[in-house]
This record gives structure tokens, C-alpha cells and sequence, in this order.
């Protein structure tokens, strides 16, 4: 993990976080290959957990697919995710999945790289965009609250080579319209993605 996405998530917890207390916090993509969010995510009465494809240093709970998150629907107050999404092949079907787990109002971070050289981890697929963080919002039916893309070098040598985009995303009240449509599209995606489940 690199300087400039750790002072992005610093930031971002600073901003939104900051004087709440009993958040229940989960980190997508969370093991620890060269740094975490965890001790910015590590205030007394927020509870952490760390998520990933395998076990390893700072995974709390391994997931047996990338497209199904092993948490009750409306159950995480904030989800973040850090360098996680150019290595998920249909990342649109984790979004959903992100989206089915975060509690009305409740918020996501999400940081993705727009530029940087390929880093296979077992593959990079994706750089990201503002307009791909729009269009995230819209497939999820979320308010996208801030997105910003690193144009400019960072002046850390560990970061010059790389951009991030940075989005903040709030899950908005579900009224039954909402949750019948979220529940259409896990049962599509369960039909038609044989390694969804």
C-alpha cells in the first residue's frame, strides 16, 4: 500500500468518522501485502474486520467467492476498500454484493488506482475513473458524496508511479421498490454466474 492511498483513507476517516462511536467496520481486500487501514479504522467502540480471498495477516474472515459477502444484508455501518477492486474480474457483481451488506445511510470508501503499472495479485484487470465511480453510484442506486482522481504525480517515491480514485458513497433509505430490486439481481446473478456461490 502505498503513502498517498493511506493519506487518502486518513483523510476520509478524518472527515466522515471522526467523533462517531460504535461503528461496525468492514475491510474488503484488507490483507496486510505491505501495509493497512486497520490503525486508522481502530477507535474504541469501532469494531474492524478485516476481509479477503485468503487467510493471512490482518483477515478476519476469508471469503469462499469474491461475488458473495459472508455478512447479514444491511449489516455494516461503513465498508471500505483499498487497491482491492483492479483485481476483481467482474468487480460491477462485488459492488452489488457491497451494496446489499451496508446499512441505510450507512457509508463506503472506496480507493482504486487510475494509473499505475500492472500489479498481478493473481491479476489487474482495471483503473478507475470519476465517471466509473458515477456510474458505480448509479448501478447501486447510491449518493456518491465525493470522487477525486490523483492527476499529479505524488511526491512520495513509493507513490510517484501511481494515481488513485477515491470515491465516498452513502447507501440511501430502501423502501420495498429498492429491496425487491436488490433481491432480483443477487438471484440473476446467482443464475448466471456459475462461480458466484
Amino acid at each position: 500500500m502505498h503513502t498517498s492511498s493511506l493519506a487518502h483513507m486518513r483523510r476520509l476517516v478524518d472527515t466522515y468518522l471522526k467523533g462517531q462511536s460504535d461503528l461496525n467496520i468492514v475491510d474488503i481486500g484488507s490483507w496486510d501485502v505491505n501495509g493497512s487501514y486497520k490503525p486508522l479504522l481502530s477507535e474504541p467502540g469501532w469494531r474492524y474486520c478485516g476481509v479477503d480471498l485468503a487467510a493471512g495477516p490482518n483477515v478476519d474472515v476469508v471469503m469462499t467467492s469474491p461475488y458473495q459477502l459472508p455478512m447479514a444484508s444491511h449489516s455494516v455501518d461503513v465498508l471500505v476498500s483499498g487497491q482491492a477492486f483492479e483485481h476483481i474480474e467482474f468487480f460491477w457483481l462485488t459492488w452489488l454484493e457491497i451494496c446489499r451488506v451496508v446499512k441505510p445511510g450507512g457509508l463506503i470508501f472506496l480507493i482504486a488506482p487510475s494509473r499505475g503499472p500492472e500489479h498481478r495479485y493473481p491479476q489487474d484487470c482495471w483503473r478507475f475513473y470519476p465517471d466509473g465511480f458515477r456510474a458505480l453510484a448509479h448501478y447501486g442506486s447510491l449518493e456518491l458524496i465525493e470522487v477525486s482522481t490523483d492527476w499529479a504525480p505524488h511526491s512520495a517515491e513509493d507513490s510517484a508511479a501511481w494515481g488513485d480514485t477515491v470515491g465516498v458513497f452513502r447507501q440511501a433509505p430502501m423502501g420495498w421498490v429498492m429491496q425487491w430490486r436488490r433481491r432480483l439481481m443477487q438471484a440473476v446473478r446467482q443464475w448466471l454466474l456459475p462461480g458466484y456461490r
